[in-house]
């Protein structure tokens, strides 16, 4: 027991350092950190004597999928979210059931011995996209962020009706029950209703909850406790869990600007941040790691025949979203402008490409693969299921390498990279923001002695300098000049650089305790 204990912890430690390590190295080479960290598990896998890691279905869906979904629906704004709600749709519902169909038809011509049913199976698996590599290339280049909020959108709703096609696909295989088109289409509605609902009411009770609190720990501590209790409420009354999920993260983060408290908000921030990328960050080495495991398990299959495998399915996955993207898109955009009346264009070619070229999996289809059933119900082995998380894990690795590492140059040659103009929105809004600040500066002057101006008139000269840095809005005359805002910039550096030097010679001369040291750096004098 023991030496099974520190086993485990041995390999604990091993990821987490692999995982700084790599993305680490990552960001030395301004490479998505997925891809190196899927490569780097790849390689480590490959070494002799390397502990068995394995990837465990259960553990995926209910550890590490709602912190992620919830993360990701938290930063999702709802009004982007609403107005793109036709794209997204086309692409988590339409793709997702198109390239269901797709590999239903062309699975049995590909691998001998499939029947439409397997490929039905092995589409349901691979149907759900993962959002991370694509967006992190995405928002580092500067692609229009209308494409990264349909690629974020697409990637919170599609786990819920990928998995729902896995459930129709696993029902067909192992009970033999083939399931009509309208009680798929009821399944789908209760599954989206139901978990929306389970979402929505909890972030009601949080919600009121979090009004009464303000305590920083306490609050990240149900912030955590709030995906996993969304996820496994809906999955009791079998609803769709990953919706839940969603519908809790995207409410209670509209919500969050009336209960947070800007350090519990800086808190929980830094908290979710580490979480996230300790999450992420084992689940692609995990993807690296499972090679071994996956191509064990084919000793059946010549090497060249599974490559060719391999190849042939990634490219089928490609076109398909490719074919439907482009349709798809005209669709939308013509219930937009003709039936909802926005007045928008035709995005064109470049746009639609880019999102037809960003259909990345992850580890969601990996997790799917893998909790397929060892046995159909009169206890014969699930046919060709090896197989089938074989080619789940190849298109994982071409469509994150070779799409990953390849979208940069496409994002440029096609003229989209840093596009978007200066956001004056957001110029025009912290504009108001410090101009409503001095105002009140000018109101509590009038109420205060004169012995007090100098006070009022640092405050009025900080805000002044903050106004300097905006791109957008009338020019100031009163304003200090982008030179004197930059030095300003330096020095507030310099300074806080210098009260920490000093705060650690004196605790080096012991004339401060640790306690006042810890105290001093937690709350800087200037602060």
């Amino acid at each position: 027991m023991h030496s099974d204990l520190q086993t485990t912890q041995i390999i604990s430690l091993l990821l987490l350092f692999s995982v700084a390590a790599l993305a680490a190295l990552a960001r030395k080479l301004s490479t998505p950190y997925p891809i190196v960290l899927v490569i780097g598990g790849l390689l480590l896998g490959l070494t002799p004597g390397m502990p068995k890691v394995t990837l465990n279905p259960e553990l995926i869906f209910l550890v590490v999928l709602p912190p992620l979904l919830y993360s990701a629906a938290w930063n999702t704004a709802w009004d982007d979210f609403c107005r793109n709600i036709i794209s997204i749709g086309f692409l988590a519902v339409g793709l997702v059931a198109f390239t269901v169909a797709g590999v239903a038809v062309a699975g049995p011509l590909l691998f001998p011995g499939f029947d439409w049913r397997l490929g039905f199976a092995l589409g349901a698996v691979v149907a759900t996209t993962d959002s991370i590599a694509a967006t992190s290339i995405a928002k580092r280049i500067g692609l229009p962020k209308r494409i990264v909020d349909i690629l974020e959108g697409e990637s919170l709703v599609n786990d819920a009706t990928g998995l729902l096609a896995l459930e129709f696909a696993t029902s067909m295989l192992v009970k033999g029950v083939t399931p009509t088109v309208a009680s798929g289409m009821l399944r789908l509605v209760y599954l989206s209703v139901a978990g929306v609902a389970v979402g929505w009411l909890l972030g009601l009770v949080v919600e009121w909850f979090e009004h009464r609190i303000d305590d920083g720990p306490i609050e990240i501590a149900i912030s955590i406790l709030v995906p996993y209790s969304a996820y496994l409420s809906a999955e009791l009354i079998h609803a769709s869990g990953v919706l839940a999920v969603v519908a809790a993260g995207m409410y209670l983060s509209r919500k969050s600007s009336l209960f947070f408290s800007p350090s519990v908000r800086i808190q929980a921030g830094a908290a979710w941040t580490a979480l996230i990328f300790i999450l992420n960050g084992l689940v692609f080495l995990t993807i690296g790691l499972q090679l071994p495991y996956v191509l064990a398990e084919l000793g059946g299959f010549p090497r060249y025949q599974l490559l060719l495998y391999g190849a042939a399915f990634s490219a089928l996955l490609i076109v398909l979203r490719l074919v439907w993207t482009f349709p798809g898109a005209w669709i939308s955009w013509l219930i937009r402008a003709r039936i909802l009346h926005h007045d928008e264009s035709w995005p064109g070619f470049r746009p639609v490409f880019v999102v037809g070229w960003t259909g990345m999996r992850g580890v969601i289809a990996l997790a799917a693969a893998m909790s397929l059933p060892q046995t159909l119900a009169d206890g014969t082995p699930f046919p060709f299921r090896s197989l089938i998380v074989f080619l789940t894990f190849s298109v994982i690795l071409v469509t994150l390498v070779l799409q990953g590492l390849t979208l940069p140059l496409l994002i440029r040659r096609l003229g989209l990279a840093g596009t978007d103009a200066v956001d004056c929105e957001e110029d025009e809004a912290r504009r108001l923001v410090v101009q409503a600040a001095l105002e009140h500066l000018d109101q509590s002057r009038a109420g205060d002695p004169p012995s007090l101006a100098d006070v009022y008139d640092d405050f009025v000269l900080h805000y002044q300098h903050r106004l300097t840095g905006l791109k957008c809005g009338p020019a100031d005359p009163n304003r200090p000049d982008p030179e004197s805002y930059s030095r300003y910039l330096d020095l507030s550096r310099e300074l806080l650089d210098v009260e920490r030097e000093t705060a650690l010679r004196l605790h080096n001369q012991r004339r401060i305790s640790d306690e006042v040291l810890r105290r001093l750096k937690a709350n800087p004098p200037s602060a």
